[in-house]
This record gives structure tokens, sequence and C-alpha cells, in this order.
């Protein structure tokens, strides 16, 4: 497993990519209603899921990403699924779950 402070590094910057996605997907009128609240949803569950990662409970820690992580695959699912989604938006989602992805690797 991972120190707990590379962990919490990475989990930050997790969340300020989610932010990003979040900003790309409200930002841009082609983004469909159940993108947009699929990353608002991965955005609030990241918040508390922070306090998780503080906690250095290695299960919790485990359990929070992996739940993050399905959301991410549900934001990619869901953005490859519309054409009319811009570059901009598909390359935050793209991003975000990469980063989750990554993480969830290395936690297992």
């Amino acid at each position: 497993m991972l120190q707990a402070n590379e962990i919490q590094q990475t989990f930050s910057h997790i969340q300020q990519t989610i932010g990003q996605a979040e900003q790309a997907c409200n930002a841009s009128a082609d983004t469909p209603q159940d993108l947009k609240a699929c990353i608002s949803k991965m955005a609030r569950d990241a918040k508390t899921a922070g306090d998780v990662i503080k906690s250095n409970d290695e299960s919790r820690i485990i359990q929070c990403v992996d739940d993050l992580e399905d959301m991410g695959d549900e934001a990619r699912r869901l953005s490859r699924s519309d054409s009319h989604i811009s570059p901009q938006v598909e390359s935050a989602v793209t991003k975000v779950h990469a980063e989750l992805s990554a993480l969830k690797h290395k936690l297992h």
C-alpha cells in the first residue's frame, strides 16, 4: 500500500481534477444532464472521501476509491455514448477516470 502522505497528495490532485471536470461539464451546453449529475455526485463523494483518506483506515480508503472509480467508469461510458460531448468535457472525464483507476490499482 502507498504511504499515507502519498495517498493524500494523490487524492488531493484527483479532487482538483474532478473539480475541473465538473467545471467543464457546467461550461458546455452540450453536456447531457446525466453526465453532469454523475460528475456532480462524484465531486460530492470525493469531498466525503477526503475525510476517509485522512483517517488512514485502509479498508475504508480502498472502498471509497473503488466507489469513485466505479463512478468514473460510468462517467466515461456516458461521455463516450454521446457524440455531441465537447472535446474539453471528454478529455476531463477521461483524465478523472484514468487518475482514479491508477490510484485504485496502486491500492490493490
